[in-house]
């Protein structure tokens, strides 16, 4: 969707910044701690998330996000590689490291990693030339590429990565969009899943994330198996398709046709992008999305918070700000929410 823009337009201001971000210090250790439980056997728990910042302050902003709640725990610490170069693609940005140290300090934390996959993912290409593409990593052209990322992550000491592949792959924006050859899709996943699972020590999750509703094409037709998708996530903004809550969920291939296929499959369901957009500040949307999560026990979810989008980094949306910090906050005194320049980012 086009909402998408807004937010990898930030990622890549942050990629050409990325040397500014680091945090420097001494390598991650590539073993993992003991008793090391990733959320697998934590049974109905749900981890709670943001996206905050591509690079290390997002971290930090983690950190200042668990006061404002009143030191609520985020245990699922969410961002994304860059998809302008296959080098990125690799695992590249040094960030990577201050988010394995980030995940390594609890036991029960989730790092959840969106991955492009192909290189000028948001290049506006052609649906042709897609289906060129698509049809060369499904021949293994680009195996190379997400085995350097396993063996990165693996070395970072962040084996069990939730690895949302290609998100929001029905869509008409990206360059790893399915709509041009979904049959060839669904064999260049299964090629990517086959190249970082074959990597000695890793213990990656795979979440399928698409766009709510049909858009593009129906997110089911690019659906690739159930032996290399392990989370059936959505990306579900305040926006149309469905003016309301209660339409966003019952419109075709919306939230509960999301939680039925994955109860179907025998998966876990997720949601690492939620948040506000067109509908500007509406805390029944938040309410009812929250009332949703806590219904119907994801994995995961992580609202994507700056400007239009946001509860905490923006301040043009204080009801639902109320909202979400009164339905997730410990009840413990609260910080107020950073002070951070014009539209609401850092």
């Amino acid at each position: 969707m086009s909402r998408r823009g807004s937010l990898l337009a930030g990622v890549c201001v942050a990629t050409a910044a990325v040397g500014l971000l680091l945090t420097g210090g001494a390598r991650v250790a590539p073993t993992t701690p003991p008793h090391r439980d990733s959320g697998r056997n934590a049974g109905t728990e749900i981890a709670v998330g943001a996206y905050l910042h591509y690079g290390s302050p997002g971290v930090e902003r983690m950190r200042e996000l668990s006061r404002w709640l009143g030191g609520t725990e985020l245990r699922a610490g969410h961002t994304y590689l860059p998809g302008d170069t296959w080098t990125n693609i690799e695992g590249a940005p040094d960030s990577l490291r201050s988010w394995a140290r980030w995940r390594n300090a609890k036991a029960d934390r989730l790092f959840v990693l969106n991955v492009p996959m192909q290189e000028r993912n948001e290049a506006r290409l052609p649906d042709t030339r897609v289906a060129e593409l698509i049809r060369t990593g499904a021949r293994g052209t680009y195996d190379h590429h997400f085995r350097r990322l396993a063996e990165r992550l693996v070395d970072l000491g962040v084996p069990d990565t939730v690895i949302v592949l290609g998100w929001e792959m029905n869509g008409f924006d990206y360059t790893h969009r399915c709509r041009p050859d979904p049959e060839n899709w669904k064999k260049y996943w299964r090629r990517i899943v086959a190249a970082m699972r074959s990597v000695e020590g890793q213990d990656f999750r795979f979440d399928f994330a698409p766009n709510r509703g049909g858009d593009a094409i129906a997110w089911t037709r690019c659906y690739p198996g159930d032996d290399v998708v392990d989370i059936v996530g959505m990306d579900s903004y305040d926006q149309e398709p469905g003016r309301t809550f209660d339409e966003q969920v019952a419109q075709p291939y919306g939230l509960q046709q999301q939680v039925d296929f994955a109860r179907a499959h025998g998966k876990r369901t997720s949601y690492p992008e939620w948040g506000l957009f067109r509908h500007g500040d509406n805390p029944e949307y938040v309410r009812r999305m929250l009332e949703w999560i806590e219904q119907h026990r994801p994995l995961y979810h992580s609202i994507t918070d700056f400007c239009p989008h946001g509860v905490w980094q923006c301040g043009q949306n204080p009801r639902s700000s109320r909202v979400f910090r009164d339905h997730l906050s410990t009840g413990q005194p609260r910080r107020s929410a950073p002070a951070l320049g014009p539209g609401g980012r850092g």
